[in-house]
């Protein structure tokens, strides 16, 4: 079996901060839809979040992948869910697969702009980030409406001023466009951020060997 929107997806899910500034509503726990396009597909996907943790959930054809972390950065696990193949896998990442997909994150600088437009209900702003590395520059969205703790949003965002609505994520390599369409308020379901006691624990190798490797 092949997990094609591995990379993408972890881009959206690497690494916890909180983003606020001068946040009209402050959100503790809850769940952010998003849409985004992972290899030419349209995708929707949530992350479940409280102050500690987050879970982003989506769909790749048959399978239900939903990605763990935590605030620290220090802890990562891959579920897949195939129930027509009978596949329930939980790929642990060890201290040296977090450290080297956090050495692959771009690292950015920002310079607020001064357009403005509403997105999904959303007071946005503009804000020009480059990438040091690549020298590239990317638009990025954000808000100042709410509050989120939200570890699918990426540390590279840290420091951006506010919430980001629309950006671009990134992962070894990949680049995907991510568009927030609503954050709700919620108790989010118990056992939403373990593992289930009927996964197989695996390795990070492994799962790129389900997934035909890089």
């Amino acid at each position: 079996m092949k997990i094609k929107l591995f990379n993408v997806a972890l881009g959206l899910a690497l690494t916890a901060t909180t983003l606020s500034a001068n946040a009209q509503k402050k959100y503790a726990e809850g769940v952010v839809d998003f849409t985004t396009s992972m290899m030419g597909q349209q995708v929707n996907a949530k992350s479940y979040f409280r102050a500690d943790s987050n879970a982003f959930a989506f769909s790749n054809g048959p399978a239900n992948i939903k990605i763990l972390t935590n605030a620290a950065a220090t802890s990562m696990v891959i579920l897949v869910d195939v129930p027509v193949a009978n596949i329930k896998k939980a790929a642990v990442a060890s201290p040296d697969d977090i450290e080297q997909a956090m050495a692959a994150l771009p690292t950015l600088t920002f310079a607020p702009g001064t357009e403005t437009k509403v997105i999904n209900g959303f007071n946005c702003k503009k804000v020009v980030a480059t990438d040091s590395k690549t020298k590239k520059t990317y638009d990025i969205w954000i808000t100042n409406d709410i509050e989120v703790p939200l570890a699918g949003v990426a540390k590279y965002y840290q420091g951006i001023g506010g919430f980001p609505v629309q950006y671009t994520s990134f992962a070894q390599g990949q680049s995907t466009e991510v568009t927030v369409k609503a954050v709700t308020e919620q108790k989010v379901p118990a056992g939403t951020f373990g593992i289930p006691s009927d996964f197989e624990k695996i390795t990070m190798d492994d799962l790129k060997a389900m997934r035909g490797g890089r």
